[in-house]
């Protein structure tokens, strides 16, 4: 059996809550220090981002993404049934109302 076999699924969130953009990280390590869970160590090379080392110990609390002084340095990508679609009560009433013919 060949390795590709094994990777035809896509990778899903939980396998990687945190994304950092390794463009803006400046590795300073605050979210290595804040981080209630220990999900990250300090990368080997200085000015580099963490490394993930225990994504699926992520308690998505984002207090790595609060502390970060570098913004947009890390995404938190929550799991597909924590995460909220939100609609506006007028899209909502307007769609309701063509639904029933009182448009």
């Amino acid at each position: 059996m060949d390795d590709n076999h094994f990777n035809q699924f896509p990778e899903m969130p939980a396998s990687k809550p945190i994304i950092f953009d390794a463009d803006k990280c400046t590795g300073c390590n605050s979210c290595v220090d804040i981080c209630q869970v220990d999900i990250f160590i300090p990368n080997k090379v200085k000015g580099k981002p963490p490394v993930v080392m225990y994504p699926g110990e992520c308690w998505y609390c984002g207090s790595c993404v609060v502390v970060c002084p570098a913004e947009g340095a890390i995404t938190m990508r929550h799991p597909l049934m924590n995460q909220v679609h939100w609609v506006e009560k007028s899209e909502l009433i307007k769609s309701r109302s063509n639904l029933s013919g009182k448009g």
